[in-house]
């Protein structure tokens, strides 16, 4: 009889060194060692005192130990051939585990520092040679390898350093008259402004919704304008907010929308689950079912932009931020010309994602807890016929279980024609020794896809790559992160604030775009521009909040090893029982919509499916953050009470009070309008639930009023 007895993640892919290591160097201490092509074969005796025992209770007993390699990954495992446990088994397979840790343990790679006046390719080639090999052959490669280094580099700099992050923020009234700024004396000029925008993917939508209600807007961009190193998928529904601002029409939509598929998958591997805890294919066909075509999409805003009035710059880097109590200025460098700018405005927003100093200084050594290194490309052909069917796509997928102390995970979206949009991607959480690598990511990507998607690498036709760390916040309260200072607010990525399952800033500010878009124009209408106001003009959901615990248990801790089986038992544990659901419970909890009634159910039913849930989580999140989630939690249940008792009668009031409170105390009308969109945000829709149009939503600034 055959039994597994030992299953073990060796973070190397030198599965050579490995086997030779196995094979020449451990000692079991006991038995005989046969070797054979994958490993070896450990024969040991039954020591038996009864002399009627039967003859084959004394023959040997085997341990098979054997290694393999999937994921740029060696694996190992023992079997025992026996009845019973062998003598001193126990004592080999403690031998084997501590050695073979002690031998081969988590090493985090460090990318090389590389020459600027050199080739990039050169540079990296002997590091990630197949990183190198597949840039370049995509259009571009060059400049978005140069891209993606950098925002590696920009990430670890600030993971690193997050007690004194690089100041880019200054208060006039806290530094000392005649501070310099690049041997210049600092001066602020009249604001010739209303919002400046840095950052230009999620920032120019946003800034063309502002520049329609009559806000004179700037927006600045360090890349050409229009390049994007992600595509973005989300779902029709959610799309409609866009439409309801007035910001495109139905018909203006529908022509950067390149596909719509009929299902979306969910399925993450369960070859090493117990049989209770594997599931089926969880079907999510309104989950980021539709493409966009970004670079096109980014076009069209940046047109509506300028069509209103605004401006950007692009290839344009800012460099920092003088604010005193009427204005702020902003110091930026052109990046063709070197030369620096300064301009003012009334308020600066903060779009520059992940690589935001601006975050990073606000926030300090919480600026984010998690981050999803994401990394991947568009991929015009190439692939077999019948590989994919361009109706369909891979919302969350794997192909085995943890990777170098990282549970990988596959996203898939057919694009326009034969396009391919692939991602790989992992929960991590931000540590300094290990801050998360894009080049190691890429090194995988290109090395194991044909694993998950049969293909000859060198027979696809490469469109870009896609790239980016995509942060979370593990939010305590509605105030927990700091996302403003005095005339500065942050939105999408830079404000981490979405959910921790499938959705980035993107779909983040896209739900969120009524709110952020109504309470922004209040408090710019009044002159309400100072942190205590702006810090509470957020995309925060209570709801989402609560389910970091969630993204928590996809994290593999820095230093440590986990059963390789471990987060693939608690994915499927959980998508399971959303697959035993009816589709609008499953779609309501993965677009961040689960109630509080919802969500217990469901955690109560997960824990009676696999009782040793709660000592995973236990031991994956620890005593601290367990009694920070404790504190989500309770938030939660007292926010849906207080949502619950005022969602039927509080918006209509504010709708009678508007014309006489406002003018008079607009501070408390900004407050009851943060009210107002907390106890809506992130409520269930019903299956026939259908958005409707409003296409005078957007009107002039003069006459905004509560959008109901």
């Amino acid at each position: 009889m055959m039994k597994e007895i030992l299953y073990l993640e060796v973070p190397t892919p030198d599965i050579a060194t490995v086997l030779s290591w196995l094979q020449i160097d451990f000692d079991p201490g006991i038995g005989e060692k046969l070797l054979r092509p994958d490993g070896f074969r450990l024969k040991v005796r039954t020591e038996t005192t009864n002399a009627n025992a039967a003859i084959t209770e004394k023959l040997p007993s085997e341990l098979s130990v054997f290694v393999w390699s999937v994921q740029r990954t060696t694996y190992l495992k023992v079997f025992r051939w026996a009845n019973k446990p062998v003598s001193g088994e126990g004592k080999i397979l403690q031998r084997l585990s501590q050695e073979i840790r002690k031998q081969f343990p988590h090493n985090y790679l460090e990318p090389p520092a590389i020459d600027s006046q050199k080739s990039i390719f050169e540079e990296l080639e002997t590091v990630y040679p197949l990183t190198v090999k597949y840039f370049q052959k995509m259009p571009n490669g060059e400049y978005d390898l140069n891209r993606a280094y950098w925002w590696e580099q920009r990430w670890r700099e600030g993971v690193r350093n997050p007690r004194q992050p690089r100041q880019v923020v200054f208060s006039q009234s806290r530094e000392s008259e005649g501070d310099q700024v690049d041997g210049s004396i600092t001066s602020f000029l009249p604001p010739t402004y209303d919002l400046i925008y840095i950052g230009g993917a999620l920032g120019v939508i946003h800034a063309a919704v502002m520049a329609r209600l009559g806000y004179k807007v700037l927006l600045v961009e360090r890349l050409p304008f229009g390049r994007m190193n992600r595509e973005w998928n989300i779902s029709r529904d959610e799309l409609q907010s866009l439409i309801n601002l007035g910001l495109v029409t139905a018909a203006e939509l529908e022509t950067v929308i390149v596909r719509e598929y009929k299902d979306g998958f969910n399925k993450f591997f369960d070859g090493n689950n117990s049989v209770k805890l594997r599931s089926p294919i969880l079907h999510t066909p309104t989950v980021l079912n539709i493409a966009l075509d970004s670079e096109k999409w980014l076009r069209m805003c940046g047109q509506k932009l300028r069509d209103a009035g605004g401006e950007i710059w692009d290839e344009t880097e800012f460099m920092r931020a003088d604010i005193d109590e009427s204005q702020v200025a902003i110091t930026v460098k052109h990046l063709p010309s070197k030369n620096q700018q300064r301009v003012s405005g009334r308020l600066l927003i903060d779009a520059m994602g992940t690589a935001s100093p601006v975050a990073w200084q606000l926030n300090g050594g919480r600026a984010f807890d998690s981050v999803c290194p994401t990394v991947g490309a568009v991929i015009e052909g190439g692939f077999e016929p019948g590989v994919w069917d361009s109706q369909y796509g891979d919302v969350l997928y794997s192909h085995g279980d943890i990777s170098r102390g990282r549970q990988l995970i596959w996203e898939l979206f057919p694009g326009f024609g034969e396009e391919l949009t692939i991602y790989l991607f992992h929960y991590h959480e931000v540590n300094a020794e290990n801050p998360g690598s894009l080049l190691e990511m890429y090194e995988d990507f290109f090395a194991i896809l044909p694993e998950y998607r049969r293909c000859d690498l060198d027979k696809l036709v490469w469109k870009k790559p896609t790239f980016g760390y995509i942060p979370g916040h593990f939010s305590v309260g509605s105030s927990d992160r700091t996302i403003a200072f005095d005339r500065l607010i942050a939105i999408g990525d830079a404000a981490s604030l979405q959910s921790p399952l499938v959705f980035t800033g993107f779909g983040s500010l896209i739900r969120n775009l009524d709110r952020l878009t109504t309470l922004l124009d209040t408090a710019l209408k009044h002159d309400l521009l100072s942190f205590r106001n702006l810090n509470r003009i957020r995309a925060y959901q209570s709801n989402v909040s609560v389910t970091w615990l969630f993204s928590k248990g996809m994290m593999v801790p820095t230093g440590k090893f986990l059963p390789p089986q471990r987060i693939n038992s608690m994915l499927n544990t959980f998508f399971g029982l959303l697959a035993d659901e009816p589709q609008e419970v499953a779609d309501n909890f993965i677009k961040d919509r689960c109630d509080w009634f919802t969500f217990n159910r469901l955690a109560l039913k997960a824990a009676r499916k696999n009782p040793a849930l709660l000592l995973w989580i236990w031991q994956l999140a620890g005593f601290r953050d367990l009694c920070r989630w404790l504190g989500n939690y309770f938030s939660f249940g007292l926010d849906s009470l207080v949502s619950a008792s005022l969602r039927g009668w509080f918006p209509r009031l504010l709708v009678r009070i508007q014309p006489w409170l406002e003018p008079r105390y607009p501070a408390l009308w900004l407050r009851l309008l943060v009210i107002k969109y907390a106890i809506a945000a992130g409520k269930p829709r019903s299956p026939n639930h259908s958005a409707q149009v409003n296409p005078d939503a957007i009107i002039p600034k003069s006459e905004a009023k509560i959008l109901n």
